[in-house]
Protein backbone atom coordinates (compact mmCIF):
# COMPACT_ATOMS: atom_id res chain seq x y z
CA UNK A 1 0.00 0.00 0.00
CA UNK A 2 1.66 3.42 -1.04
CA UNK A 3 0.98 6.17 0.71
CA UNK A 4 0.92 9.56 -0.74
CA UNK A 5 3.86 12.06 0.55
CA UNK A 6 2.32 15.54 0.73
CA UNK A 7 4.92 17.88 0.31
CA UNK A 8 4.90 21.06 2.26
CA UNK A 9 6.45 24.09 0.68
CA UNK A 10 9.03 25.78 2.64
CA UNK A 11 8.53 29.11 4.04
CA UNK A 12 10.89 31.40 2.78
CA UNK A 13 12.57 33.92 5.33
CA UNK A 14 12.22 37.45 4.79
CA UNK A 15 15.07 39.69 4.40
CA UNK A 16 15.45 41.48 7.46
CA UNK A 17 16.40 44.78 6.05
CA UNK A 18 17.46 46.42 2.53
CA UNK A 19 20.59 44.65 0.51
CA UNK A 20 21.17 48.01 -1.28
CA UNK A 21 21.68 51.78 0.43
CA UNK A 22 20.84 54.87 -0.63
CA UNK A 23 23.75 56.34 -2.98
CA UNK A 24 24.77 59.62 -3.88
CA UNK A 25 24.73 59.75 -7.85
CA UNK A 26 28.02 60.68 -9.83
CA UNK A 27 27.65 63.61 -10.83
CA UNK A 28 27.61 64.65 -6.85
CA UNK A 29 32.20 65.17 -7.08
CA UNK A 30 31.75 67.58 -9.83
CA UNK A 31 28.79 69.26 -8.57
CA UNK A 32 30.28 69.83 -5.19
CA UNK A 33 33.80 70.88 -6.72
CA UNK A 34 32.08 73.33 -8.87
CA UNK A 35 30.02 74.56 -5.95
CA UNK A 36 32.95 74.78 -3.59
CA UNK A 37 35.37 77.12 -6.20
CA UNK A 38 32.31 79.31 -6.89
CA UNK A 39 31.88 79.53 -2.99
CA UNK A 40 35.73 79.70 -2.23
CA UNK A 41 36.36 82.76 -4.96
CA UNK A 42 33.07 84.51 -3.23
CA UNK A 43 34.33 84.31 0.44
CA UNK A 44 37.68 85.14 -1.18
CA UNK A 45 36.32 88.40 -2.79
CA UNK A 46 33.96 89.28 0.55
CA UNK A 47 37.01 89.13 2.88
CA UNK A 48 39.51 91.06 0.35
CA UNK A 49 41.52 88.01 -0.38
CA UNK A 50 43.40 88.76 -3.29
CA UNK A 51 45.87 85.68 -3.82
CA UNK A 52 44.19 82.67 -5.75
CA UNK A 53 46.01 80.65 -4.06
CA UNK A 54 44.05 81.77 -0.94
CA UNK A 55 41.18 81.06 -2.95
CA UNK A 56 42.26 77.71 -4.03
CA UNK A 57 43.06 76.87 -0.89
CA UNK A 58 39.81 77.49 0.69
CA UNK A 59 37.84 75.61 -2.28
CA UNK A 60 39.85 72.62 -1.53
CA UNK A 61 38.77 72.64 2.10
CA UNK A 62 34.99 72.97 1.09
CA UNK A 63 35.84 70.17 -1.41
CA UNK A 64 36.65 68.11 1.23
CA UNK A 65 33.88 69.09 3.93
CA UNK A 66 31.10 69.20 1.77
CA UNK A 67 31.77 65.92 0.58
CA UNK A 68 31.90 64.52 3.76
CA UNK A 69 29.05 66.02 5.32
CA UNK A 70 26.81 65.02 1.88
CA UNK A 71 28.50 61.33 2.11
CA UNK A 72 27.76 60.89 5.93
CA UNK A 73 24.31 62.01 5.70
CA UNK A 74 23.40 60.32 2.92
CA UNK A 75 25.54 57.15 2.89
CA UNK A 76 26.81 56.47 6.21
CA UNK A 77 29.85 56.99 8.20
CA UNK A 78 31.87 54.15 6.60
CA UNK A 79 31.86 55.61 3.09
CA UNK A 80 32.17 59.47 4.37
CA UNK A 81 35.27 57.98 5.23
CA UNK A 82 36.39 56.33 1.99
CA UNK A 83 35.29 59.37 0.56
CA UNK A 84 37.66 61.99 2.64
CA UNK A 85 40.32 59.52 1.65
CA UNK A 86 39.59 60.10 -2.26
CA UNK A 87 38.60 64.10 -1.91
CA UNK A 88 42.25 64.43 -0.27
CA UNK A 89 43.96 62.50 -3.65
CA UNK A 90 42.20 64.86 -5.95
CA UNK A 91 43.26 67.85 -4.17
CA UNK A 92 46.67 66.52 -3.87
CA UNK A 93 46.47 65.71 -7.78
CA UNK A 94 45.27 69.13 -8.39
CA UNK A 95 47.90 71.03 -6.19
CA UNK A 96 50.80 68.70 -8.31
CA UNK A 97 49.20 69.32 -11.76
CA UNK A 98 48.60 73.42 -11.22
CA UNK A 99 51.90 74.79 -10.78
CA UNK A 100 53.01 72.20 -13.92
CA UNK A 101 50.28 73.57 -16.24
CA UNK A 102 50.51 77.29 -15.26
CA UNK A 103 54.41 76.85 -16.47
CA UNK A 104 53.48 75.30 -19.14
CA UNK A 105 50.95 78.05 -20.16
CA UNK A 106 53.33 81.03 -18.89
CA UNK A 107 56.33 79.63 -21.30
CA UNK A 108 54.22 78.85 -24.18
CA UNK A 109 52.46 82.06 -24.24
CA UNK A 110 55.70 83.83 -23.96
CA UNK A 111 57.90 82.32 -25.91
CA UNK A 112 55.54 81.20 -29.06
CA UNK A 113 55.61 84.76 -30.02
CA UNK A 114 59.71 84.58 -31.16
CA UNK A 115 59.74 80.44 -31.94
CA UNK A 116 60.02 80.38 -35.88
CA UNK A 117 62.44 78.83 -38.25
CA UNK A 118 64.76 81.27 -38.13
CA UNK A 119 65.19 81.35 -34.72
CA UNK A 120 66.08 77.56 -34.72
CA UNK A 121 68.19 77.82 -37.28
CA UNK A 122 70.44 81.20 -36.76
CA UNK A 123 73.08 82.04 -33.70
CA UNK A 124 73.27 85.17 -31.98
CA UNK A 125 76.61 85.88 -34.24
CA UNK A 126 76.40 89.92 -35.24
CA UNK A 127 73.32 90.32 -32.96
CA UNK A 128 73.32 93.05 -30.13
CA UNK A 129 71.80 91.52 -27.05
CA UNK A 130 69.53 94.14 -26.79
CA UNK A 131 68.78 93.97 -30.78
CA UNK A 132 65.55 92.26 -31.89
CA UNK A 133 66.73 88.96 -34.01
CA UNK A 134 69.33 86.22 -33.26
CA UNK A 135 68.92 82.75 -32.89
CA UNK A 136 69.57 79.60 -30.68
CA UNK A 137 70.50 77.70 -33.09
CA UNK A 138 74.35 77.50 -31.38
CA UNK A 139 73.22 76.96 -28.12
CA UNK A 140 70.74 73.93 -29.20
CA UNK A 141 73.44 72.56 -30.95
CA UNK A 142 75.58 72.85 -27.79
CA UNK A 143 73.03 71.31 -25.70
CA UNK A 144 72.58 68.21 -27.81
CA UNK A 145 76.27 67.68 -28.16
CA UNK A 146 76.91 68.14 -24.79
CA UNK A 147 73.86 66.08 -23.01
CA UNK A 148 75.18 63.11 -25.82
CA UNK A 149 78.44 63.04 -25.19
CA UNK A 150 77.24 62.80 -21.34
CA UNK A 151 74.70 59.87 -21.78
CA UNK A 152 77.46 57.99 -23.80
CA UNK A 153 79.90 58.16 -20.95
CA UNK A 154 77.02 57.45 -17.69
CA UNK A 155 74.98 55.51 -19.37
CA UNK A 156 77.12 52.09 -19.47
CA UNK A 157 79.11 53.09 -16.42
CA UNK A 158 76.08 53.00 -14.57
CA UNK A 159 73.78 50.26 -16.29
CA UNK A 160 77.35 48.05 -15.97
CA UNK A 161 77.93 49.25 -11.57
CA UNK A 162 73.90 48.35 -11.29
CA UNK A 163 74.38 44.97 -12.75
CA UNK A 164 77.25 44.80 -10.42
CA UNK A 165 75.78 45.95 -7.23
CA UNK A 166 72.64 43.57 -8.21
CA UNK A 167 73.79 40.44 -9.75
CA UNK A 168 77.63 40.08 -8.64
CA UNK A 169 78.04 43.00 -5.37
CA UNK A 170 78.66 41.03 -1.59
CA UNK A 171 81.19 42.20 0.95
CA UNK A 172 82.53 45.94 1.62
CA UNK A 173 83.37 46.88 -1.76
CA UNK A 174 79.47 46.60 -3.05
CA UNK A 175 78.66 48.30 0.07
CA UNK A 176 81.45 51.17 -0.66
CA UNK A 177 79.92 51.81 -3.91
CA UNK A 178 76.18 52.00 -2.99
CA UNK A 179 77.58 54.82 -0.03
CA UNK A 180 79.23 56.51 -2.91
CA UNK A 181 76.70 56.79 -5.28
CA UNK A 182 74.36 57.60 -2.76
CA UNK A 183 76.48 60.75 -1.99
CA UNK A 184 77.28 61.49 -5.36
CA UNK A 185 73.38 61.70 -6.34
CA UNK A 186 73.17 64.71 -3.76
CA UNK A 187 76.22 66.51 -5.26
CA UNK A 188 75.20 70.44 -6.32
CA UNK A 189 76.22 70.83 -10.18
CA UNK A 190 78.60 73.39 -8.83
CA UNK A 191 80.72 71.16 -7.36
CA UNK A 192 81.07 69.11 -10.47
CA UNK A 193 81.60 72.14 -12.25
CA UNK A 194 84.68 73.04 -10.13
CA UNK A 195 86.10 69.43 -9.63
CA UNK A 196 86.28 68.80 -14.10
CA UNK A 197 87.91 72.43 -13.62
CA UNK A 198 90.58 71.70 -11.04
CA UNK A 199 91.72 68.41 -13.08
CA UNK A 200 90.91 68.96 -16.60
CA UNK A 201 91.53 72.41 -16.91
CA UNK A 202 94.23 73.96 -14.22
CA UNK A 203 95.94 70.68 -13.85
CA UNK A 204 96.28 69.01 -17.30
CA UNK A 205 95.95 72.64 -19.07
CA UNK A 206 93.15 71.43 -21.39
CA UNK A 207 90.91 74.98 -22.44
CA UNK A 208 87.17 75.35 -22.23
CA UNK A 209 85.44 72.83 -24.54
CA UNK A 210 81.87 71.23 -24.88
CA UNK A 211 83.50 67.66 -23.73
CA UNK A 212 84.27 69.37 -20.22
CA UNK A 213 81.27 70.45 -19.63
CA UNK A 214 79.81 66.98 -20.88
CA UNK A 215 82.32 65.16 -18.15
CA UNK A 216 80.37 67.28 -15.54
CA UNK A 217 77.41 66.42 -16.45
CA UNK A 218 78.35 62.76 -16.74
CA UNK A 219 79.01 63.05 -13.06
CA UNK A 220 75.75 64.51 -12.11
CA UNK A 221 74.32 61.72 -14.41
CA UNK A 222 75.71 58.95 -13.17
CA UNK A 223 74.25 58.17 -9.74
CA UNK A 224 71.01 58.47 -11.08
CA UNK A 225 71.28 55.97 -13.57
CA UNK A 226 72.79 53.83 -10.76
CA UNK A 227 69.87 54.06 -8.43
CA UNK A 228 67.37 53.88 -11.23
CA UNK A 229 68.75 50.79 -12.67
CA UNK A 230 69.66 48.96 -9.57
CA UNK A 231 65.82 49.25 -8.73
CA UNK A 232 64.74 48.19 -12.00
CA UNK A 233 66.65 45.26 -11.51
CA UNK A 234 65.64 43.90 -8.27
CA UNK A 235 62.11 44.06 -9.66
CA UNK A 236 62.64 41.32 -12.29
CA UNK A 237 61.82 37.89 -10.14
CA UNK A 238 64.14 35.82 -9.72
CA UNK A 239 62.21 32.81 -11.24
CA UNK A 240 63.39 34.12 -14.38
CA UNK A 241 67.13 33.98 -13.44
CA UNK A 242 66.26 30.41 -12.05
CA UNK A 243 64.66 28.76 -14.82
CA UNK A 244 67.56 30.32 -17.94
CA UNK A 245 69.86 29.12 -15.19
CA UNK A 246 68.35 25.54 -14.83
CA UNK A 247 68.75 25.29 -18.39
CA UNK A 248 72.92 25.48 -18.16
CA UNK A 249 72.79 29.44 -19.67
CA UNK A 250 76.03 31.42 -18.07
CA UNK A 251 75.07 34.11 -15.93
CA UNK A 252 76.08 36.87 -18.09
CA UNK A 253 73.98 35.60 -20.73
CA UNK A 254 71.58 35.16 -18.44
CA UNK A 255 71.42 38.70 -17.59
CA UNK A 256 72.29 40.01 -21.26
CA UNK A 257 69.25 37.81 -22.67
CA UNK A 258 66.65 37.75 -19.68
CA UNK A 259 67.24 40.30 -16.81
CA UNK A 260 68.04 43.27 -18.64
CA UNK A 261 65.22 42.79 -21.67
CA UNK A 262 62.84 42.44 -18.69
CA UNK A 263 63.91 45.74 -16.98
CA UNK A 264 64.34 47.48 -20.11
CA UNK A 265 61.58 50.02 -19.94
CA UNK A 266 62.51 50.78 -16.33
CA UNK A 267 66.25 51.47 -17.39
CA UNK A 268 65.44 53.31 -20.26
CA UNK A 269 62.87 55.81 -18.12
CA UNK A 270 65.73 56.26 -15.21
CA UNK A 271 67.90 57.36 -18.39
CA UNK A 272 65.57 59.63 -19.19
CA UNK A 273 65.06 61.12 -16.16
CA UNK A 274 68.61 61.82 -15.96
CA UNK A 275 69.27 63.29 -18.95
CA UNK A 276 66.29 65.64 -17.72
CA UNK A 277 68.37 66.11 -14.42
CA UNK A 278 71.41 67.59 -16.55
CA UNK A 279 69.87 69.32 -19.47
CA UNK A 280 68.91 71.83 -17.54
CA UNK A 281 72.23 72.33 -15.59
CA UNK A 282 73.90 75.86 -15.55
CA UNK A 283 77.08 76.13 -13.61
CA UNK A 284 79.44 73.36 -15.26
CA UNK A 285 78.79 75.26 -18.40
CA UNK A 286 79.22 78.45 -17.11
CA UNK A 287 82.56 77.44 -15.83
CA UNK A 288 83.88 74.82 -18.41
CA UNK A 289 82.27 75.67 -21.57
CA UNK A 290 82.61 79.92 -20.89
CA UNK A 291 79.22 80.70 -23.48
CA UNK A 292 79.82 81.93 -27.31
CA UNK A 293 77.43 83.40 -29.42
CA UNK A 294 79.35 81.75 -32.79
CA UNK A 295 78.30 78.05 -33.69
CA UNK A 296 80.73 75.87 -32.76
CA UNK A 297 80.05 72.20 -33.93
CA UNK A 298 83.39 70.79 -32.44
CA UNK A 299 82.68 70.12 -28.53
CA UNK A 300 86.28 69.19 -28.31
CA UNK A 301 87.84 72.48 -28.75
CA UNK A 302 87.03 75.68 -28.16
CA UNK A 303 83.82 77.58 -26.19
CA UNK A 304 80.52 76.79 -26.77
CA UNK A 305 76.97 77.59 -25.21
CA UNK A 306 74.25 75.87 -24.49
CA UNK A 307 70.14 75.84 -24.04
CA UNK A 308 70.16 77.14 -19.91
CA UNK A 309 73.20 79.47 -20.16
CA UNK A 310 71.69 80.90 -23.51
CA UNK A 311 68.77 81.54 -21.04
CA UNK A 312 70.29 82.88 -18.35
CA UNK A 313 72.67 85.25 -20.63
CA UNK A 314 69.21 86.46 -22.56
CA UNK A 315 67.59 87.20 -19.42
CA UNK A 316 70.28 88.75 -17.84
CA UNK A 317 70.25 91.39 -20.60
CA UNK A 318 66.86 92.59 -19.20
CA UNK A 319 65.42 94.36 -22.86
CA UNK A 320 62.11 92.77 -24.36
CA UNK A 321 63.88 91.39 -26.52
CA UNK A 322 66.48 89.68 -25.02
CA UNK A 323 63.69 88.64 -22.40
CA UNK A 324 61.69 87.13 -25.23
CA UNK A 325 64.37 84.70 -26.63
CA UNK A 326 65.02 83.83 -23.42
CA UNK A 327 61.41 82.29 -23.11
CA UNK A 328 61.35 81.07 -26.51
CA UNK A 329 64.85 79.54 -25.45
CA UNK A 330 63.39 77.90 -22.35
CA UNK A 331 60.03 76.79 -24.86
CA UNK A 332 63.01 75.12 -27.02
CA UNK A 333 64.33 73.38 -23.55
CA UNK A 334 61.30 71.98 -22.68
CA UNK A 335 60.63 70.34 -26.01
CA UNK A 336 63.82 69.14 -26.63
CA UNK A 337 63.12 67.00 -23.21
CA UNK A 338 59.91 66.00 -24.30
CA UNK A 339 60.98 64.54 -27.80
CA UNK A 340 63.66 62.93 -26.04
CA UNK A 341 61.20 61.03 -23.42
CA UNK A 342 58.64 60.65 -26.00
CA UNK A 343 61.82 58.36 -28.40
CA UNK A 344 62.85 56.94 -24.82
CA UNK A 345 59.43 55.41 -24.44
CA UNK A 346 58.70 54.30 -28.22
CA UNK A 347 62.68 52.40 -28.06
CA UNK A 348 61.43 50.70 -24.43
CA UNK A 349 58.36 49.21 -25.69
CA UNK A 350 60.29 48.22 -29.11
CA UNK A 351 62.57 46.44 -26.80
CA UNK A 352 60.36 45.59 -24.55
CA UNK A 353 60.13 41.08 -24.08
CA UNK A 354 56.51 39.65 -26.11
CA UNK A 355 53.83 38.21 -23.89
CA UNK A 356 51.45 36.31 -25.34
CA UNK A 357 48.52 34.78 -24.38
Amino acid sequence: MSHAVQERPVALSKPRGPLSHARLPRWTPAAVAAGSIAAGIGIGLAAGWHSRTQWGMLAALLFVLVSYALTSKVEGARQAKDRVATSLVWVCFVLAVVPLLSLAWVTISKGIAVLDVYFLTHSMNGVLDAEAGGGVYHALLGTIEQVGIATLIAAPIGLLTAVYLVEYGKGRLAKAVTFFVDVMTGIPSIVAGLFVLSTWTLMLDFGPSGFAGAMALAILMMPVVVRSTEEMLKLVPNELREASLALGIPKWRTILKVVLPTAIGGITTGVMLAVARITGETAPVLLLVFGTKLINPNPFEGAQSSLPLYVYEQYQVGTDQSVARAWAAALVLIAFVMILNMVARGIARWKAPKTGR
